[in-house]
């Protein structure tokens, strides 16, 4: 594993940890962002791991569904996970009074965290450089 991907697993670890202290002091909102940023750190790691990086967030996902999902390494459950965290980031970061609840917040924070380590996982079984 590259030290850039060290680091952005880590800045996907405090994503969830900032994600999980803002469910707690009821910003569903602001939750769902830092969910969605853990979920888009892993997915740059694990993208670095087969030589490929993004400049624009769908480009990203989708090389994530193209490379990782479609050829199996992982369930596509994991692809719903970051489109679904993405539509929500929208709506909390730019919809003028967010519809958000708590418990949508925090289902997209135990996402986060099941994303995290599937992609801890895949590296560590030398599946992803």
């Amino acid at each position: 594993m590259s030290p850039d991907q060290e680091e952005l697993l880590h800045k996907a670890q405090e994503s969830i940890d900032a994600a999980r202290l803002l469910l707690r002091g009821r910003f569903p909102a602001f939750a769902v962002s830092r969910a969605y940023y853990a979920m888009f750190y892993a997915i740059q790691a694990l993208l670095e791991g087969e030589g490929l990086a993004f400049s624009k967030h769908s480009a990203v996902i989708s090389a994530f569904g193209k490379h990782f999902v479609k050829s199996g390494r992982v369930a596509a459950q994991f692809h719903r996970y970051i489109l679904d965290a993405w539509e929500a980031r929208h709506e909390g970061d730019y919809a003028p009074v967010s519809k958000i609840t708590s418990d949508a917040a925090k289902e997209h924070v135990e996402h986060a965290a099941k994303f995290l380590e599937m992609a801890k996982s895949l590296m560590a079984s030398n599946k992803v450089k």
